[in-house]
């Protein structure tokens, strides 16, 4: 049976996860994942990637990444190959280190990024590990709460300001929004190809709850306004209705036309991106 292709195109924003083979530790001692993310922070660089969060367990890992060059497959070959062979150098054992190839789900929205990370930084409260995220050292977390320098170069001048414009209130509304998921929420694993979808979210991660400190505005993206967005986008309709929310109804009174309208110029510009989106067979 052939293995589904990977969807690839420029600023494609992936959570990723690889796990040991047969189960096994991926990571035996400290040493291990202080390689790892050093391994990590080269590949940033070499391919460009942002990283808006991370988290390494014991025998798996889980990264939020986008990739501005559509090159994940290249970046993922390099970090779990030379980790792997240094690993087995390290512990004097030979064989596969990662079961199969790594997963990744394509996170479709940037109103749902948020999530993601949370749902990333928490994994070893849901493991038990820790009763709070800031007790785990192997995660974005605190780095991106402002509680300590960051390991590895993360990306958050696109994550926090998602919470407020000055950055120590931004820092303090992700702690709150990250402690508000420490009971509920997010399911123990993560099913499906395509994170975004308004059904999937709601099927796999619940409602999330309002967060009395941070007001409804701040779980979006910030929304570039209409005119903006036309003036600066190949495809605006699908940016605009996909990406930021905007109604087609707000969209066709912005360009003066119904909504109908709007509806095909939407299917139009979404044909194209399929056309675009190269599919990664590697």
């Amino acid at each position: 049976m052939a293995r589904p292709h990977r969807i690839c195109f420029p600023g494609a924003i992936y959570h990723i996860t690889a796990r040991g083979n047969a189960r096994e530790a991926v990571y035996r001692v400290d040493c291990d994942r202080i390689e790892f993310l050093e391994l990590l922070a080269h590949v940033l660089d070499r391919y460009s990637w942002l990283c808006h969060a991370y988290c390494l367990m014991g025998n798996h890992y889980h990264l939020v990444i986008e990739t501005p060059l559509a090159n994940l497959s290249l970046g993922m070959r390099q970090l779990n190959g030379l980790y792997a062979r240094r690993f087995n150098l390290r512990h004097g054992r030979v064989g596969h280190v990662f079961q199969a190839r790594f997963r990744s789900i394509l996170v479709a929205s940037d109103a749902y990024l948020l999530a993601v990370c949370r749902y990333v930084v928490l994994n070893p409260v849901r493991a038990g590990l820790c009763s709070h995220p800031q007790e785990w050292p192997w995660s974005s977390y605190a780095a991106t709460a402002g509680m300590c320098p960051a390991a590895i170069p993360l990306a958050l001048d696109r994550l926090l300001p998602q919470f407020a414009s000055t950055r120590p209130l931004a820092q303090r509304r992700y702690q709150a929004f990250i402690a508000a998921g420490l009971d509920d929420a997010l399911r123990d694993s993560v099913r499906g190809e395509r994170l975004g979808d308004e059904l999937f979210l709601r099927n796999d991660f619940g409602h999330p709850e309002p967060i009395p400190e941070i007001p409804r505005a701040q779980w979006l993206p910030v929304r570039p306004a209409l005119d903006q967005l036309f003036a600066l986008n190949e495809r605006p309709v699908a940016t605009a209705y996909r990406r930021y929310g905007y109604t087609l109804r707000e969209i066709g009174a912005h360009l003066g036309c119904h909504y109908a309208t709007v509806s095909r110029a939407l299917r139009r510009e979404e044909q194209q991106l399929r056309h675009d989106a190269r599919p990664d067979t590697d």
